[in-house]
């Protein structure tokens, strides 16, 4: 007891009196490390030491409150059965120096458990400094600490994002587990206010729950969707037609699976059945054993088979049989009119408006419509074939001289030829000249190509050879552009017996008379050879 008093007082007196750093270094057992430099000093011995007992834990816990605190919960590591019946010192001994970690802690062989956190599945796997942050740390004075593995909560959102903004409970453990958030096993969708039947068991939790964006961020929702009717989730494929119950003619198993057939108004569909369509059985269209199958019925060619195998189109796609045909009468009746015939690449005019179909369009094995030839002569026989010059109708064009009224209608410009038609020839048909009769066959011929321009070869030749002149009778040297055949540009005075006096007012037949010509025809003879007045006067 005696010891012990002088001991304490020993120490108080030189507490008092002040001693110098000499006497302190003789007396410390060395430096205090970083954490504890702040206690440098004989004066401040008592922080940590009590005389006469050491270091004990109240000195240690009246400084480190957080710590105090979780051993009085029962809580981390200090409550742990590896440290709880341990002295701080045995742990955390100081007076080693400056740089000296009183904490010794090894984070690569530290047993989490024992902080009352058991690490498993992803968290096994990531470093400890992804967790023990100080932005994750809510206690401000613990935020600050350089190092510190203080002051984090168990609760998920502490660390992760929660990614449902606030809808859901923070007990992420409940439906997630600690491999990965995706998916969420623990998930029991029977406990919610829509359970899962039938079909709804099979698909995935995206289709219902749908990604939008809401505060800026994508976010998955789980709360507060209408799922009071079927129609809230899906599309009512039949516009509100029979009601919003589906549920009266389908299961959850499948919408194609109906509890009823009979009754049903097929008017009420997007295919109403008009026409042929109402005396068919349901089976010849719907072919499986389900009425609610899908089937195609946008076109004709969705049930029927093409007979004009693809013959018309528009735009690359296959016109609809209704274009043509009704649905009251059968296929083999065109409702096609020469209105929409007119709208093609061969308007109907003429003759042909009263021409039947089939004419141009023949059976062979099948009716042919489309691609059939425009041109005249893929149906008519060209009459004209090597006998004309293709100059006049070229590629065949016959529309050139004929119409489609009739072939005998001609409007041809004949001026586009080397013989302009004048005086009566504009008032000859064409037949007087191209289509003569041949009086040795008696038979027509056609002239076009062989046709000359020499009046012998259509006209006869009244004078004979009386006027050749290099094997040729020019008629046009006497006879001009009348409507008769005078010879109004024969001018006498340019023969050999100029006309004088009373010669002037003499008709021709005074002096040129009838002549027997060698072969027993008649003609009058022109050219005289007498030329002296006694050849003509007593």
């Amino acid at each position: 007891m005696k010891s012990s008093l002088y001991i304490s007082t020993l120490f108080i007196t030189f507490l008092i009196i002040g001693i110098s750093g000499n006497v302190y270094a003789q007396l410390s057992p060395g430096e205090l490390s970083a954490k504890h430099a702040e206690f440098e000093g004989l004066s401040n011995c008592t922080q940590c030491h009590s005389i006469g007992s050491g270091v004990p834990d109240t000195k240690c816990l009246d400084c480190h409150k957080e710590i105090k605190l979780l051993k009085t919960q029962n809580r981390g590591y200090h409550a742990s059965s590896e440290a709880k019946n341990k002295k701080c010192v045995e742990c955390h001994s100081d007076h080693h120096g400056r740089n000296f970690d009183m904490a010794k802690f090894n984070e690569k062989t530290f047993n989490h458990s024992l902080a009352g956190y058991k690490l498993e599945g992803s968290h096994t796997k990531v470093n400890c400094k992804d967790c023990h942050k100080s932005e994750f740390i809510k206690d401000a004075k613990l935020s600050k600490r350089s190092r510190t593995f203080l002051g984090l909560s168990q609760k998920c959102i502490i660390c992760h994002v929660d990614y449902h903004q606030g809808t859901l409970k923070e007990n992420c453990a409940a439906c997630h587990n600690l491999i990965k958030f995706r998916p969420a096993p623990k998930f029991n969708h029977d406990a919610a206010s829509f359970k899962l039947i039938g079909a709804h068991k099979k698909i995935s939790c995206i289709a219902c729950h749908k990604v939008i964006k809401q505060n800026g961020k994508d976010f998955q929702q789980f709360t507060e969707l209408k799922h009071a009717n079927c129609i809230d989730c899906h599309r009512d494929i039949h516009d509100g037609k029979f009601g919003i119950n589906c549920m009266k003619c389908h299961n959850e198993n499948s919408f194609r699976e109906l509890k009823q057939t009979s009754g049903f108004n097929h008017n009420q569909t997007r295919f109403p059945l008009t026409g042929m369509h109402t005396d068919l059985q349901c089976r010849q269209c719907h072919k499986s054993n389900s009425y609610t199958k899908t089937i195609k019925f946008n076109s004709c060619t969705d049930c029927h088979s093409d007979y004009h195998k693809g013959e018309f189109k528009r735009k690359g796609k296959i016109m609809d049989c209704k274009e043509c045909h009704l649905l009251t009468q059968k296929f083999n009746i065109t409702s096609y009119t020469a209105g929409q015939h007119n709208s093609g690449k061969f308007p109907l005019q003429g003759a042909h408006l009263a021409t039947p179909c089939i004419s141009c369009h023949k059976y062979k094995g099948g009716w042919k419509f489309a691609g059939i030839a425009t041109m005249c002569t893929d149906c008519h026989t060209n009459p004209h074939d090597n006998q004309m010059s293709k100059t006049y109708y070229e590629d065949s064009k016959c529309m050139n001289c004929h119409n489609e009224n009739n072939w005998n209608e001609i409007n041809f410009d004949h001026k586009k030829t080397k013989y302009e038609l004048e005086g009566k020839h504009k008032q000859a048909t064409c037949r007087t000249c191209h289509y003569p009769i041949s009086k040795q066959e008696n038979k027509v011929t056609q002239k076009f190509n062989s046709l000359t321009n020499d009046c012998s070869i259509c006209h006869q030749n009244v004078h004979g050879n009386q006027f050749v002149i290099n094997n040729k009778t020019d008629c046009k040297r006497c006879h001009g552009k009348s409507t008769a055949w005078e010879a109004n540009l024969f001018d006498h005075n340019k023969t050999r017996f100029p006309l004088d006096g009373k010669h002037q007012q003499l008709p021709c037949k005074s002096c040129h008379k009838n002549k027997a010509d060698t072969g027993n025809s008649v003609l009058i003879e022109y050219k005289l050879n007498k030329l002296s007045c006694i050849d003509c006067h007593s």
